[in-house]
């Protein structure tokens, strides 16, 4: 498990290679992650948008940016957490995800950027 913590806002991530949702034959390599959004700061947050960065062994990387998380912008009170899981295709056997999620805090709406910690994204047999 990766975590980083960035003013007072844990994130968590644990990740796995979905064999059963993957087609190698075809360069379909299919992972998915959980995000665990810890907020152990004294001011409730909410998270607004995200900005994620994605890198293949083959040199391509991509970039989703939106508003929220899986159709959501939590609001997270100090002390609280709110998790959520996604995944990401690649077309090749290894690669890595880092990024960002921008935040802002309740009580004087100031937006703060927290990291989200780089994973490495790599097919099991891979490591043989």
């Amino acid at each position: 498990m990766e975590v980083k913590v960035t003013q007072g806002i844990k994130i968590s991530v644990q990740h796995q290679y979905r064999e059963d949702y993957s087609r190698p034959e075809s360069k379909h390599y299919f992972f998915t992650y959980l995000i665990t959004i810890e907020n152990i700061s004294s001011y409730s947050v909410r998270l607004l948008r995200r900005h994620w960065v994605i890198y293949d062994s083959a040199g391509i990387h991509s970039e989703v940016e939106g508003k929220g998380v899986v159709g959501e912008q939590p609001e997270i009170q100090p002390g609280e957490m709110y998790q959520y899981s996604s995944g990401c295709n690649l077309t090749t056997e290894i690669g890595s995800m880092q990024g960002t999620y921008l935040m802002q805090r309740m009580a004087d709406t100031q937006t703060f950027e927290v990291t989200i910690p780089n994973f490495q994204l790599i097919v099991p047999y891979r490591f043989n």
